[in-house]
């Protein structure tokens, strides 16, 4: 199960800066690394949402993470581009236990995270 989800972070990642490749020159190859840990812990917060049976874990794990991420510079639109990245590559993967968990949990998730899209986008037409 573990080689699994280290081949599903290993596309998530590869990705991101594939597609970003301003990441790379803004946050360096520690950037690269800081974001494959936080993929595991995308990974391990979707593991005990499930085990808590409480997706509200994950989408306050979500919403924190949010906010730590845009003091330091990334957008809202980053991590739910992380996220929807995690989504596809679960949902393509062979099927594991907690697969449709994870999948129902991250949806919620960046449903919470494209809503505070939608409100700072409304209030900043204000």
């Amino acid at each position: 199960m573990m080689s699994q989800l280290d081949e599903i972070i290993d596309r998530v990642v590869e990705g991101i800066y594939r597609d970003m490749p301003g990441l790379l020159e803004r946050f360096g190859e520690q950037g690269r690394v800081k974001c494959r840990e936080d993929n595991y812990h995308h990974i391990k917060h979707l593991n005990s949402a499930r085990n808590l049976n409480s997706d509200e874990f994950f989408v306050d794990y979500a919403l924190w993470l949010n906010n730590i991420l845009t003091v330091r510079g990334m957008k809202t639109e980053h991590l739910i581009d992380n996220f929807k990245r995690l989504e596809i590559e679960i949902s393509a993967a062979e099927p594991f236990e907690e697969k449709e968990d994870y999948l129902c949990t991250l949806k919620k998730g960046m449903a919470e995270l494209e809503e505070l899209t939608v409100e700072s986008s409304s209030y900043t037409k204000r």
